[in-house]
């Protein structure tokens, strides 16, 4: 699998449309709006969205290109980033955008599938996502630091699972 830099960024643009008006949603609830929406797709349709490459860190999966990805989004002046105050006297990284996105490299299936993700997390804290993705199979089975094997979908647990099996 190839990382595809473009639908990469037209899912982060995606995420970050649906969610900047969202006080909790910063950088580390964005990594995991990817991992699931990746992963997800993944799970139903045998293909990611992205081919992204997630690590096992210690707050959860961590996609290997966001940080290029981000600082290119922000020299090209398609995203602003803001350390704002958040809980308890700490910042949360928030990311804005300049202009509506394109979304035409985004397909229904794919659309539907990060659409149901963000419904079902987005308004979980940081901590809250973390450790809801520290119980999927991918992440509970790579070693720290290592890559998450798409393949460990099909073992997830009925809470995680979206995928409709025969039995």
């Amino acid at each position: 699998m190839e990382f595809n830099e473009d639908k990469f960024k037209a899912v982060l643009l995606y995420i970050i449309n649906r969610c900047e008006n969202k006080s909790n949603v910063g950088k580390t609830l964005i990594c995991k709006l990817l991992y699931f929406s990746d992963f997800n797709y993944y799970e139903i349709y045998e293909e990611s969205i992205t081919n992204e490459t997630y690590l096992k860190f210690e707050r959860g999966p961590y996609p290997d290109h966001i940080d290029d990805v981000l600082n290119k989004m922000i020299e090209n002046k398609e995203v602003i980033f803001k350390k704002e105050p958040y809980y308890n006297g700490t910042t949360i990284h928030k990311y804005y955008l300049t202009n509506v996105p394109d979304l035409s490299l985004l397909n229904t299936k794919e659309l539907s599938v990060i659409n149901n993700v963000i419904d079902k997390i987005s308004d979980f804290s940081a901590n809250e996502a973390s450790n809801y993705s520290h119980g999927d199979m991918p992440w509970m089975i790579a070693e720290d630091n290592e890559e998450l094997d798409y393949e460990y979908v099909f073992y997830r647990d009925p809470e995680y699972s979206v995928r409709k099996y025969d039995n």
